[in-house]
């Protein structure tokens, strides 16, 4: 039997995947909410399918995300990271992903985490949506909006609304599987 997916995955493989065993899965480890962050930040203007496909090229590139490692990185690792074709070769995202792992270090500082801060815009609990098809899907919230704000105040870069919900959805603070999705029901079960 065909289980029932989300319009986004289609039939291809590594889109299946990560639908079924990671997007709106709660996270809260701030290793992997950096990392999420920073593959969000890439994929503004582009499709996720492009990211994910490079996803473990970023992770070569980005020392596995370490952000004390990321944030610390010189001009020179900079321009080696420009002449990388497995990674989106943006400078401008290059860079902004420096600042951001500076900021998330922040965060940590002020919050005790990172996740305390992000999860504690939803309370520490996922907000479980019931969207039955494609069109209720919002591309961002009021939600989004204030975090955005937020995040931007704080100095992070490249975190617009868009790209601070799709982070939400990836991260579980949402769960936006449509209601006929066999993950919408799993995943309301996590938090």
């Amino acid at each position: 039997m065909n289980k029932q997916r989300c319009w986004w995955c289609g039939n291809d493989p590594l889109y299946i995947t990560y639908h079924d065993t990671e997007w709106g899965v709660p996270v809260k480890d701030d290793a992997k909410l950096f990392e999420f962050l920073t593959l969000e930040t890439f994929q503004a203007g582009l499709s996720w399918i492009t990211v994910l496909r490079k996803r473990e090229n970023f992770r070569k590139a980005f020392d596995a995300f370490n952000y004390k490692k990321i944030a610390a990185y010189s001009e020179e690792k900079v321009q080696e990271l420009l002449q990388d074709a497995g990674i989106i070769r943006n400078k401008l995202k290059v860079r902004a992903t420096i600042t951001n792992a500076q900021a998330f270090m922040k965060v940590q500082d002020e919050f005790g985490s990172f996740s305390n801060y992000i999860w504690g815009f939803v309370d520490g609990k996922p907000i479980q949506n019931n969207f039955q098809n494609k069109n209720d899907v919002p591309a961002n919230t009021p939600l989004s909006d204030t975090i955005s704000k937020d995040l931007k105040k704080r100095g992070f870069k490249f975190v617009g609304t868009t790209v601070v919900y799709a982070h939400m959805q990836a991260t579980g603070m949402v769960n936006d599987h449509v209601t006929n999705c066999f993950r919408h029901k799993e995943v309301s079960r996590m938090n």
